[in-house]
């Protein structure tokens, strides 16, 4: 292991950026990995999400103990399951709560995700999402909530109650400006009502995804075209955000002292094996930003990473390279619109398939 002063972490965190790893499991906890990843490789936080709980309780026996205990006052199989991701998040964010509390909130969190059958109903996920960040009981636990159409209104409404939100299945520039609003209309009632908008409990991330439109495109354009359009929209995504934080709008919330709801790069393990493995999170080098990463690539990028410039708050050349995709007929405008369709059905498609898995568990064990 490298100095850990010196280590590309290191240098990220350094920069501004924040990494994230995009997993949660109970061996990581009880064998030690994401205490270590907290010390040797500046992690400061993680995500969730229903394929990777369903991987980590498919595989091993680790959660056979916690599901024949909670299945005992655990009716609906659904409620067994959020039984045992807050017993593995809540453990997550006790972790990471030094961070938390040095940095008044700003760092040191885990997410959560509300049922992905949810998305396009706002009522039930702004209930679920109020039942949720009470019963883990934690300061610095976001929960995750879809940039839908239901979506952005169930956003306004947890920041107005005072839930801290993650943006999650965020494609495009305009995506996110959707997401960004409501998180500042949430904000606006809060203060309209006479509420405090200093507390972490009004934090909010916008999780835009990156690698899913590479391999959208991949047989679609041309060779030297190819893992550059997430890239793209990354850079296009950045300079809107920069924009925001420097809008009239956007400086009277920060005068009334509210925090910016940071960019979150998700989706962002090379799914190319013939790219690099260290791509995105190279490439997406950017101050007041976020970086989840999948654990192989952040193991890669500790051994081999290299810090560079970092994104040009100008959006760089990415409207030159999506006209480049456009030539070639990409609609980048409808493929962000399908992108979040399919990244919300491939998530309901986990979330059946996680059920499934803990309900055979559950019998095995009874």
């Amino acid at each position: 292991m490298k100095n850990s002063t010196h280590t590309p972490a290191r240098q990220l965190h350094d920069l501004g950026q924040r990494l994230w790893v995009d997993n949660i499991s109970r061996e990581m906890l009880a064998r030690g990995t994401l205490a270590r990843y907290i010390t040797e490789l500046s992690v400061t936080g993680l995500t969730s999400n229903p394929s990777i709980f369903e991987h980590a309780i498919g595989h091993g026996s680790f959660y056979d103990e916690a599901i024949s205990r909670l299945a005992r006052r655990s009716g609906a199989t659904e409620e067994l399951f959020f039984a045992l991701a807050l017993e593995d998040l809540t453990t997550a964010a006790d972790l990471f709560r030094t961070i938390f509390d040095a940095t008044d909130g700003r760092d040191g969190w885990v997410s959560l995700e509300v049922s992905p059958l949810l998305a396009d109903n706002a009522a039930k996920t702004i209930h679920a999402a109020a039942w949720l960040h009470a019963a883990a009981n934690r300061p610095n636990l976001f929960i995750k909530i879809p940039g839908t159409a239901a979506g952005a209104e169930a956003i306004e409404q947890s920041i107005f109650e005072g839930i801290p939100v993650n943006v999650t299945l965020l494609f495009s520039r305009e995506q996110y400006l959707a997401a960004a609003e409501a998180h500042m209309r949430g904000l606006e009632r809060r203060i309209e009502a006479g509420r405090d908008i200093h507390v972490s409990s009004v934090t909010s991330v916008a999780s835009l995804f990156i690698s899913r439109w590479d391999v959208a495109v991949k047989e679609a354009v041309s060779p030297p075209l190819q893992n550059r359009l997430g890239i793209a929209i990354a850079k296009r995504t950045y300079k809107a955000y920069r924009d925001l934080l420097a809008s009239p709008r956007w400086l009277r919330l920060a005068q009334a002292g509210a925090q910016p709801q940071r960019l979150l790069w998700a989706s962002t393990g090379t799914k190319d094996p013939t790219a690099p493995d260290t791509l995105y999170v190279e490439a997406l080098a950017a101050p007041d930003t976020i970086n989840t990463i999948p654990e192989k690539t952040l193991q890669a990028f500790a051994d081999h990473g290299q810090v560079g410039a970092a994104l040009p708050p100008d959006g760089g050349d990415a409207e030159t390279v999506i006209e480049e995709f456009k030539r070639e007929g990409v609609d980048d405008a409808a493929l962000a619109v399908r992108l979040q369709r399919e990244g919300a059905d491939a998530f309901t498609t986990s979330w059946h398939a996680l059920l499934l898995r803990i309900e055979d568990k559950r019998k095995q064990l009874a």
